[in-house]
């Protein structure tokens, strides 16, 4: 803040300004500098980027011959995701006569889905939770989860996921359908191309139960 210069009386009674080297008063510039810097410091520390685990099928390379993995239909579990955040799904392989299942991303749908069929994985996770806790079992927080991942490893009787996107999918679908994949502790999931029965049995879904947006057209 600027100086304010003072005025003091002449003996003829007329004012005359004080003589001074005015300053400015950078006390309060350093005060803010310093709320700044601590405001800086404090949102940087806490906006730490997000990291997903995604799995993906490994590309194959030109005249390559790589056998399809072999996969019990008891254990597969196809999940579509469609437009306008609407989802699908139907166990085993794809049969253009077999309904599609609509759901959605409530606690009460897909998670729902895939609680039911991880169960057994599930039960094992919980039941080695509770023996870390009442004390049957004494392991660290790192083995803990170490242990978490070898039963996920170990488990032959969940569900292997494979998740498959329309062209109309939204991004931010995707995000929330590999969320509930974690949520859910799935052990295997895997994002593949949607094919072309599964498309049509998509247009088929689609046709037959229109969304409230395309009825209300």
């Amino acid at each position: 803040m600027a100086e304010i210069i003072q005025e003091e009386k002449s003996k003829g009674g007329k004012r005359r300004p004080k003589k001074g080297n005015p300053h400015m008063d950078m006390t309060p510039m350093v005060d803010l500098m310093c709320l700044l810097l601590t405001f800086f410091m404090l949102t940087t520390a806490f906006s730490k980027p997000k990291v997903m685990d995604i799995v993906l099928p490994e590309k194959i390379k030109k005249n390559e011959k790589v056998d399809p993995p072999k996969i019990a239909d008891s254990r597969t579990l196809n999940i579509i995701v469609g437009p306008e955040g609407r989802v699908f799904w139907y166990p085993g392989k794809a049969d253009q006569e077999m309904p599609l299942q609509e759901t959605d991303f409530s606690d009460a749908g897909i998670r729902k889905v895939l609680i039911d069929r991880n169960r057994a994985l599930l039960d094992k996770i919980e039941q080695l939770k509770a023996d870390v806790i009442s004390g049957k079992l004494e392991i660290k927080q790192d083995s803990l989860q170490n242990a978490i991942k070898e039963l996920k490893k170990d488990d032959d009787t969940g569900p292997i996921v494979l998740i498959k996107f329309s062209e109309k999918a939204k991004y931010k679908n995707f995000v929330d359908i590999i969320d509930e994949m974690s949520i859910v502790g799935i052990a295997r999931y895997i994002v593949v191309d949607i094919n072309y029965i599964e498309q049509t049995m998509l247009d088929t879904a689609l046709k037959n139960k229109p969304s409230v947006a395309a009825a209300q057209k």
